[in-house]
């Protein structure tokens, strides 16, 4: 993802910055969604696993990019806090 993309980039609902999810944190929301675990705000069931994503500075929403573009939409966004062994940071 464009770097100078990224620093301009907030969170639609709490505006706060975003960041790339890392390796660490992607593996836990793709177990999550692989057990049926993650869902979106809108309540849908995230269809599949996720490449990349970007999350809030205080790691509680992550914002999926498909094909290096940033959905930012808050009803498709997935909340960690459903995800017991999400890492923190």
């Amino acid at each position: 993802m464009d770097r100078k993309l990224l620093d301009i980039l907030v969170c639609p609902a709490s505006r706060q910055p975003l960041a790339l999810l890392d390796a660490a944190g992607l593996d836990a929301l793709n177990a999550a969604i692989a057990a049926g675990a993650a869902r979106r705000e809108d309540g849908a069931a995230q269809g599949g696993p996720v490449r990349e994503a970007l999350i809030t500075h205080d790691r509680k929403r992550v914002y999926r990019v498909d094909d290096g573009i940033p959905v930012l939409l808050v009803e498709e966004a997935i909340g960690t806090a459903q995800i017991p062994d999400f890492p923190k940071a």
